[in-house]
């Protein structure tokens, strides 16, 4: 009887040790478990389909940060979105933010296209210049059903 469960014992600590290993891996591979070193920035889009808390926010397709909040301003109805930007990237004041695709059956992610400015984003400035996700769908319905003009 002691040795069924000692056996118990030891299969409900291998259960539960490969739950913690795995709980540490998604963290990891999700981002949650990184720090939140960096910056914080805003961002208002018209429509931010496909984007939530913990896109990532790339320039040059290269990962800086992560969408930290998204929510609907009930005066002007677009989204304000906050993301953070990794320590030590400066953004130039004149960059702008936009929703773009990973390609037709990726997700969406932020995208960061620098200006050309020589000063840059404060912590908690917003980004004017911004363009919200562009729906697949109604570019397939305007092409299917034609605008109404000829090329002829």
């Amino acid at each position: 009887m002691s040795s069924h469960n000692m056996t118990e014992v030891l299969v409900g600590g291998a259960v539960l040790a490969a739950a913690i290993s795995f709980a540490v891996y998604a963290g990891q591979a999700t981002g949650l478990s990184r720090g939140t070193g960096g910056y914080e920035l805003n961002a208002s889009f018209r429509s931010l389909e496909g984007v939530t808390v913990g896109t990532d926010v790339r320039l040059a397709g290269v990962k800086i940060g992560t969408v930290t909040g998204v929510d609907l301003n009930p005066e002007s109805y677009r989204a304000d979105t906050r993301f953070t930007v990794a320590e030590g990237i400066q953004i130039p004041d004149d960059s702008a933010a936009v929703i773009s695709s990973e390609g037709l059956l990726g997700g969406n992610f932020l995208e960061i296209m620098p200006g050309g400015s020589a000063f840059y984003f404060e912590p908690g400035d917003a980004v004017e210049d911004t363009q919200g996700a562009v729906s697949l769908i109604s570019l397939l319905v305007k092409f299917v059903a034609g605008d109404g003009s000829d090329s002829q």
